[in-house]
C-alpha cells in the first residue's frame, strides 16, 4: 500500500485524531496506539451499545481503529517516559490531539521530539490551534460548528441555528491532519528532515463552508440559513413527489431545459419568471410550486431514473442504512476483537488504489494488545 513502512505513534482521543490516523492505516501505515493503561482511548467507552462501552470496545472506537496496535505506557511514569523515547526514537509521525502544551509538560515538548528524531513529523490536531488567546479551550464538535459558523447557515430560517447531524468539524479536522502528514512525509523524503503541524479545527471547520464564506468574503454578502434550497441557483434544493422528497440540482440552464422537457412543462423555459438563473432565484418559491405540481404525479425513484439519463443532477433523500446499501464497496467485515467468530462492520475511506477499494488490514485491537511485540 502507499504508506507502506511508515510508522505511526498515534496518542489521541474520540474522533478528530483517531479518524486521522485511521486515514493513515487505511493506505498501509503501522498505526501503533499508545493509550493510557487501564482506560485507554476515550472512545472504547463511546457508542450506542452500552455493553460494547463497558467491554471497552464502543462502536465509536470500533468504527476509526481498524487495522492498527495498541500498546499501554504511562507517560507519567519514567518507565513509561523511557517507553515512549525508545519509540519516538524509531517512528515517522507522532499524532496527538491532547490540550495545547499537555504532552510538552509530560515532558515530550517538540524540541525533544525533534531531537530524539530529526526525521520525526509531528502533527497536533486541538479545537483552535497550539497559539493564540484560546488555545487552552476545549472543544468538540458542537461547539467547533457552533463558532465555525455552520449551524448559523443550517437549517431553515426560523429554526437556525442547528448542529450537522453528524460530527463534521471532528472529520474535517481529522482529514486535514492525515493530509498535512502526508503532505509532510513527501517532504521529507526530499530534505531528510521533519517537521511540526498545528492543525486547528476551527481553522478547518471553516474551510469547509464553502460558498457560505466566499459569497461573503468576495461578494459581500453575508450567508444565512436557507433550508435544503442552494441559493446559488435554482432550482436547486429538495421538492417534495409522490412518496418522498427528492433533491434536484439543475444549475445551468440546459439542466432546466432538460427539467421542464422530462417534467412535461416545457412552458416554464419561455414564462418570464424563469428565463434565466437570477429569473428563477428571485422567483424561487413560484418556480417549485410549479414543478412540485408535476412531480407529485411519480414517486422520488422513478423521476431520479428519467431524470438522471437526461442530464439532470437528481436523487432520492435517504435515510443512512438505505445510503450505505448504494456503496457495499465501501463496508468492511472484520472479525471481532478477541473474538473471531464474531465479526463487525467498519468503513473505508472512498478511494480506490489501482481500482481496489482501501480496507484495514486487521481488526481494532483489544487495549495494549500489542504491548509485548511493540515494545519489546
Amino acid at each position: 500500500m502507499l504508506l507502506d513502512g511508515i510508522r505511526v505513534l498515534d496518542l489521541t482521543n474520540v474522533l478528530a485524531g483517531p479518524f486521522a490516523s485511521y486515514q493513515l492505516a487505511l493506505f498501509g501505515a503501522d498505526v501503533v496506539k499508545v493509550e493510557a493503561p487501564r482506560t485507554g482511548d476515550l472512545a472504547r467507552q463511546l457508542g450506542a451499545d452500552p455493553e460494547l462501552n463497558d467491554e471497552l470496545l464502543g462502536a465509536s472506537f470500533l468504527a476509526q481503529n481498524g487495522g492498527k496496535r495498541s500498546v499501554t505506557v504511562d507517560l507519567k511514569s519514567e518507565e513509561g517516559k523511557q517507553a515512549f523515547r525508545r519509540l519516538v526514537a524509531d517512528a515517522d509521525v507522532v499524532l496527538e490531539n491532547y490540550r495545547p502544551g499537555v504532552l510538552a509538560r509530560l515532558g515530550f515538548p517538540w524540541d525533544l521530539l525533534k531531537e530524539l528524531n530529526p526525521r520525526l513529523v509531528y502533527c497536533a490536531i486541538s479545537g483552535f490551534g497550539q497559539t493564540g488567546p484560546m488555545r487552552a479551550r476545549p472543544a468538540y464538535d458542537q461547539v467547533i460548528q457552533g463558532l465555525a459558523g455552520m449551524m448559523s447557515v443550517t437549517g431553515k430560517p426560523q429554526d437556525a441555528p442547528l448542529r450537522a447531524g453528524y460530527p463534521i468539524a471532528d472529520t474535517m479536522g481529522g482529514l486535514a491532519a492525515a493530509f498535512g502528514v502526508c503532505a509532510a512525509l513527501v517532504q521529507r523524503e526530499r530534505t531528510g528532515i521533519g517537521c511540526e503541524l498545528d492543525v486547528s479545527m476551527l481553522d478547518t471547520a471553516i474551510t469547509a463552508l464553502g460558498w457560505a464564506v466566499s459569497n461573503y468574503l468576495i461578494a459581500g454578502t453575508e450567508p444565512a440559513a436557507a433550508g435544503n434550497d442552494n441559493m446559488t441557483s435554482a432550482p436547486s434544493g429538495t421538492f417534495r413527489t409522490a412518496d418522498g422528497e427528492l433533491n434536484i440540482a439543475a444549475n445551468k440552464q440546459e439542466q432546466f431545459v432538460a427539467l421542464c422537457r422530462v417534467l412535461g412543462r416545457i412552458d416554464l423555459v419561455t414564462d418570464a419568471r424563469f428565463v434565466t438563473r437570477e429569473d428563477r432565484k428571485a422567483s424561487r418559491e413560484a418556480l417549485q410550486h410549479e414543478l412540485e405540481a408535476s412531480l407529485r404525479k411519480r414517486s422520488a425513484l422513478e423521476w431520479e431514473q428519467l431524470l438522471a439519463p437526461a442530464g439532470v443532477p437528481a436523487a432520492r433523500v435517504l435515510t443512512v442504512p438505505q445510503a450505505l446499501d448504494l456503496v457495499p464497496s465501501l463496508i468492511h467485515t472484520l472479525p471481532f476483537p478477541g473474538t473471531p467468530e464474531r465479526t463487525i462492520r467498519v468503513l473505508g475511506n472512498g478511494i480506490r488504489v489501482n481500482g481496489c477499494p482501501v480496507a484495514p488490514s486487521s481488526p481494532p485491537p483489544l487495549l495494549g494488545e500489542h504491548n509485548d511485540e511493540v515494545l519489546t
